[in-house]
């Protein structure tokens, strides 16, 4: 989990708290999507601003030893406004071998695809109509309620099949169509 938070990070700009979530949010969803487990294991709730990981909510106020040895919040000015950043600590680096090849392709492609954009361009994305988080929330009436990781497979249960067809390629990761987490990693929001 912490190094998840390490790569988003290192690898996208304006990296704030709500940027961070959705993007954990879609790490952890299209991974299940694709093979029926989560990432960092956090349970995700429905908040009015999109999908909360809750464990770390909870710890983002006073973060606990390990994750203070790796980040920190900084405030960097975007614009005519402070923004409160993560940061990767001096001395702290990824460590890739805690993830699989398809771990890393899904990390590089949300990173790639969000690079220099603010959190609120990625709404469309996750509180995309009949997503996961859109089938809790439904219009505050599941504020809260925690997120299901199933929402994230088709109704009819199929894992996306990557062929050449419906595919499209981010520099060398292979990524495949939008799926009902929202995510379209050829066509990334700006």
């Amino acid at each position: 989990m912490i190094n998840a938070i390490i790569y988003f990070a290192q690898n996208t700009a304006y990296c704030g708290k709500i940027k961070l979530f959705k993007l954990l949010y879609l790490l952890d969803f299209q991974h299940f999507q694709e093979t029926g487990k989560s990432v960092t294991g956090f349970d995700y709730q429905a908040w009015k601003f999109g999908p909360v990981p809750v464990k770390l909510m909870e710890e983002w106020e006073s973060f606990g030893e390990d994750l203070l040895n790796a980040v920190h919040i900084e405030s960097e000015k975007v614009y005519d406004f402070e923004r409160q950043s993560v940061k990767v600590n001096a001395g702290i680096s990824f460590d890739e071998s805690e993830f699989t090849p398809r771990q890393l392709r899904i990390m590089k492609s949300l990173s790639e695809a969000y690079k220099d954009t603010f959190s609120p361009a990625m709404i469309d994305v996750t509180h995309a109509q009949n997503g996961a988080w859109d089938k809790v929330w439904q219009n505050g009436k599941g504020a809260f309620d925690p997120i299901p990781y199933d929402l994230a497979v088709p109704e009819d249960g199929s894992r996306p099949q990557y062929h050449s067809g419906d595919s499209c390629r981010t520099n060398d990761a292979v990524v495949g169509p939008k799926s009902s987490t929202g995510i379209d990693p050829c066509y990334p929001a700006r």
